[in-house]
């Protein structure tokens, strides 16, 4: 590796913490990196108030990262476009305070929803259940717990890279045991970021962990007639819900009120390991793309919830190593990961924002090219080892 600068904003090991945080590329020396600029405040006011929040701006490409909220992936701007969506609670991103993920029947995690990417787990990930006199609700605690490190490091030498870090832990007397260490990077003038995430066991006993990546994507990528494409080997409808539209699963309908969600599990094919997935507009002109590792990933959910425009108009492209049904029936299907003493998992993600027909149809062609290894295989009804039967 050659020059680097690191700048801490928070360690709590050693006492390190710092509100306002402004670094201008140009400062740092090379030509390369005038585009670049990173800052970091602290947002006041309502239930944001308290909260955390990181922009790195590459020059073409800015995303902004809320350390508060377990490094998630806040929202994110390509030459004008935004990526990400509108969610109803409106004055986000909510500090996990007043979130209650207990409430509501063990759905209360919704009420803080509306980041670009969150993470999902990591002693649950999908619906709520019991566990004897324990309640696990839907989607876990990892996006609730606050980075206890961050830092910013930028390579003085090429490609420049821009590397944003996090860690964030879930640990606990009798549960837990996992850190997470969450590395956001770009380069300048890039269309993309990539997170690459290691979850390592902390203790000294073999760890359980679940983990999904729930990416969330409206207007302007969504509209009447945008389409889902990806390499699909099989797709399954969770439930009968899903089974109503299956005519139609890759396909999504204009702002509908009162729409009820739908979910279609599979996996996807992939050459040396790695994978696309895209969600691209009607007209085909603007996009969104996900690059991801199978072996850290294997499983996908693509998550349909075209309701009215203020109800939360988004589609969830969704990699992870398990499927968001209840855990128990996720462990009995062997998706359920187990980090042994000293071990560590590892995922990696990139996302790419397309702009014109001609880069969105190269996607559609390293699609096709992928897909000539089989065809999908599409069930009609929810099926094992994907869904619970129905």
């Amino acid at each position: 590796m050659g020059e680097r600068r690191t700048f801490v904003l928070t360690d709590t090991a050693h006492d390190v913490w710092i509100e306002d945080f402004t670094l201008e590329g140009a400062s740092l020396g090379p030509a390369a990196l005038g585009g670049f600029s990173a800052t970091k405040r602290r947002l006041r006011g309502g239930r944001r108030d308290g909260v955390d929040l990181i922009r790195v701006d590459n020059g073409t490409f800015s995303f902004q990262v809320v350390p508060t909220r377990g490094m998630g992936l806040w929202r994110a701007s390509c030459q004008g476009d935004r990526v990400g969506w509108d969610s109803p609670t409106r004055d986000g991103p909510i500090h996990p305070a007043y979130v209650q993920p207990h409430d509501l029947g063990g759905i209360g995690w919704l009420e803080g929803f509306d980041e670009l990417m969150v993470r999902c787990g990591l002693m649950n990930n999908g619906a709520p259940f019991r566990a004897g006199d324990a309640i696990h609700p839907l989607h876990g605690r990892i996006a609730s717990i606050p980075a206890w490190y961050v830092a910013l490091h930028v390579d003085l030498e090429p490609p420049y890279t821009i590397t944003l870090e996090g860690r964030v832990t879930e640990s606990f007397l009798f549960g837990g045991g996992v850190e997470l260490v969450a590395r956001y990077t770009t380069t300048p003038g890039s269309h993309a970021v990539t997170v690459r995430d290691e979850f390592f066991n902390v203790k000294d006993v073999p760890v359980e962990m679940e983990i999904l990546y729930h990416w969330n994507f409206g207007p302007p990528h969504l509209d009447e007639g945008a389409r889902f494409v990806a390499p699909m080997k099989e797709v399954v409808p969770r439930d009968a819900r899903a089974v109503e539209g299956l005519a139609t699963w890759d396909v999504y309908g204009p702002p509908e009120p009162g729409y009820a969600e739908q979910v279609y599990f599979g996996s996807l094919h992939a050459e040396d390991g790695r994978t696309v997935a895209m969600l691209r507009d009607r007209a085909g002109e603007k996009a969104v793309a996900m690059r991801y590792d199978v072996a850290g990933q294997p499983c996908f959910s693509l998550w349909k919830n075209t309701g009215g425009l203020r109800d939360g108009y988004v589609t969830g492209l969704e990699p992870g190593v398990n499927f968001p049904n209840p855990r128990p029936f996720e462990k009995a299907q062997g998706r359920v990961v187990t980090i042994p003493v000293d071990g560590l998992h590892v995922t990696e993600t990139t996302l790419e924002v397309l702009s014109g027909r001609e880069a969105v149809a190269a996607v559609e062609a390293e699609v096709a090219r992928l897909q000539a290894k089989g065809a999908a295989v599409v069930s009609p009804r929810p099926v094992g080892p994907f869904a619970v039967e129905g």
